[in-house]
């Protein structure tokens, strides 16, 4: 799951709407896709951070060149620097990159102005209705397809199976017995370690603590009338918040401004924390017996152990578990669903060959190569590929319920803002959370409206 933290002010996304629009009639610049015309060209794929891995770019390229005879340029672009670059490169013909990865809470922001290629006559041959409909949702205008899903990555509880055991707690079936059992494991300690939590939560965890809103009924934002509202304070959405709260003040001992970084370092048995070499590099005075993580968070958890000469984690079924958030109606909660979109700068001048990168990456092959990297495939029809380990099976189950955040145009903005981080870091001491929702409700609904 991506860390999607905008960096970019309001003012750079509007100076892209004016020009991107302004641009968008520049990138018909049309290509054969003979093998021995394009021997001279290249395109330009940026991907965000280092999900993809090094495998699947080298495929990408290969099979790029052998349909193409273009070379394909890949470049990582990172998270944090992720808005700001797009706002300055789309509208650039002469430097934007051809192809690009964006977070699926960005894409209705650089949607709906303009800055992707329509790409609705492809929509059927790259997966049609097989593709993750929330995504292709954000990638949208008008019923027009501008940015598909890349891939999906879902977020599920791990929990210390050996604490949940000692503390006599049933698996729950329901949210509310998930928040009576972590609330439960809490005040009995098994560890007895003084910031000992049931389930550590962040008080600024807003993208874990939306599943509340959303088991609830609730919702973050909807459209009215044509013009999209803050809807934090909707009864729906304070009945999630109200059972967030108790979490906060019986469950966890997570700071208040701990935001839903590395909570895998509080469910470990040792209090080493390793970085992603496996080197130690000090320790926390923090423990959990449930922590809520994208699924990939499980290559950090386990028994600490030296496997080729540094420090690993090892997963250990004995000890740790998965555990899929139910919602009030048994079902899986609607989690928050991470992971990315993929479309076709406005502006490129390569518009078809960029067109057939997505059919290689939209194609079987590709799709059941993500699955295999462990990254949720976009069509549907290539989930198998993800395998049948207790991860793919909670990777599965969790999605298949999942939510995004409002496709509104401003969203980018309010994740600028921070907005999100603010509110929930005050939900733990709020006297009147109705109040609270109601203030930030008036904060948040301008900039939702924002192009």
């Amino acid at each position: 799951m991506k860390k999607l933290t905008g960096l970019v002010a309001a003012s750079a996304v509007a100076a892209l709407a004016l020009t991107a629009c302004s641009n968008g009639s520049a990138s018909s610049a049309a290509s054969s896709n003979s093998p021995a015309d394009n021997s001279k060209k290249t395109i330009t794929l940026w991907l965000a951070g280092g999900d993809t891995p090094d495998e699947l770019r080298t495929y990408l390229k290969d099979t790029f060149k052998a349909k193409t005879g273009a070379t394909l340029a890949i470049e990582e672009q990172s998270w944090g620097d992720l808005l700001t670059k797009l706002t300055t490169s789309l509208p650039d013909a002469e430097n934007t990159p051809d192809v690009v990865e964006l977070g699926n809470t960005q894409a209705p922001t650089f949607t709906n102005v303009g800055a992707f290629s329509d790409v609705s006559d492809m929509y059927e041959e790259l997966g049609g209705s097989k593709l993750l409909p929330s995504f292709v949702e954000a990638g949208s205008v008008d019923g027009k397809r501008f940015a598909l899903p890349y891939y999906f990555g879902s977020r599920y509880m791990f929990v210390r199976k050996d604490i949940w055991s000692s503390a006599g707690v049933a698996t729950p079936k329901t949210l509310d017995e998930f928040n009576a059992a972590v609330s439960t494991i809490a005040t009995k300690n098994p560890r007895s370690i003084k910031n000992f939590s049931g389930f550590f939560i962040g008080g600024q965890d807003w993208r874990n603590g939306i599943s509340w809103i959303f088991a609830n009924g609730g919702d973050l934002a909807k459209k009215q009338d044509g013009q999209w509202v803050s809807t934090l304070s909707d009864p729906n959405s304070l009945k999630g918040l109200a059972q967030l709260q108790a979490i906060y003040k019986t469950a966890s001992k997570a700071p208040a401004d701990a935001k839903d970084q590395s909570p895998w370092l509080y469910i470990n048995d040792s209090d080493a924390i390793t970085d992603d070499k496996g080197a130690v590099t000090g320790k926390t005075s923090l423990a959990a017996a449930t922590i809520m993580a994208p699924g990939w968070a499980h290559w950090s958890i386990g028994d600490l152990k030296t496997v080729d000469g540094k420090a690993t984690r090892v997963w250990n079924p004995k000890t740790f578990g998965t555990l899929v958030l139910p919602g009030n109606d048994g079902k899986p909660a609607p989690v928050f669903a991470g992971g990315s979109n993929i479309g076709i700068s406005a502006t490129s001048k390569n518009q078809d060959l960029s067109r057939e990168l997505l059919r290689i990456i939209f194609s079987a092959d590709y799709q059941k190569k993500l699955g295999g990297a462990g990254l949720g495939p976009a069509n549907s029809d290539y989930v198998s590929s993800l395998g049948t380990d207790e991860f793919a099976a909670a990777l599965v189950a969790s999605a298949s319920n999942s939510k995004l955040t409002p496709a509104a145009p401003g969203w980018a903005a309010v994740e600028s803002a921070q907005l999100m981080e603010e509110f929930f870091g005050k939900i733990r001491d709020a006297a009147d959370l109705s109040a609270l929702a109601t203030e930030y409700d008036a904060k948040i609904t301008p900039l939702l409206n924002q192009k």
